[in-house]
């Protein structure tokens, strides 16, 4: 028997043509998105996971944050620094650096940085699919600290819009 034949029922062989993913600080092919007055990093995304998660790492500033929303995928968050404050069916809990908050699918809920500080999290969603839609809606920009682009009441308007009419194809409901 070789290494990659399946000797446990029920687990698949070994997917050859599946390759490591390696995301290092800094990486020239990381894309960054501004996105609900937020910077997003894409760091591993569905076509690395067969589908099966997505890791984005968010840096919020103090004001930052989605509006209300839900989804029908699960949603885990680990704070890395300052603080952030969930709403969840409708209740708040500040959450500190070091902590792990999990949304489960289809529930309301959204964050806000009330901290008066910036703050960073890691976001898995699984299955994965929401990198997508942040790269439909976000604005591509140079890096992690990169200011959002100056847009016009009008524009603020359009790409509001794009979101509430795009969430559907993404399982995800704007409760705004």
């Amino acid at each position: 028997m070789t290494a990659t034949e399946n000797t446990t029922a029920g687990i698949p062989d070994d997917d050859p043509s599946r390759s490591l993913t390696v995301v290092k600080p800094d990486d020239p092919d990381t894309t960054y998105l501004a996105l609900a007055g937020d910077n997003y990093a894409m760091l591993i995304g569905g076509d690395q996971t067969d589908g099966r998660y997505c890791l984005i790492d968010m840096r919020v500033p103090d004001g930052g944050g989605p509006p209300p929303h839900r989804h029908n995928f699960e949603e885990m968050f680990t704070i890395l620094e300052g603080e952030i404050t969930f709403t969840f069916r409708g209740q708040e809990h500040t959450v500190p650096a070091g902590s792990t908050v999990n949304i489960p699918a289809n529930a309301p809920h959204f964050f806000r940085n009330k901290s008066g500080a910036p703050a960073r999290m890691l976001c898995m969603c699984t299955p994965a699919g929401q990198e997508e839609y942040f790269l439909r809606v976000g604005h591509v920009v140079d890096g992690p600290e990169s200011a959002p682009p100056e847009l016009s009441p009008e524009e603020e308007a359009a790409g509001r819009q794009l979101a509430v009419e795009l969430a559907g194809q993404y399982q995800t409901e704007m409760l705004i």
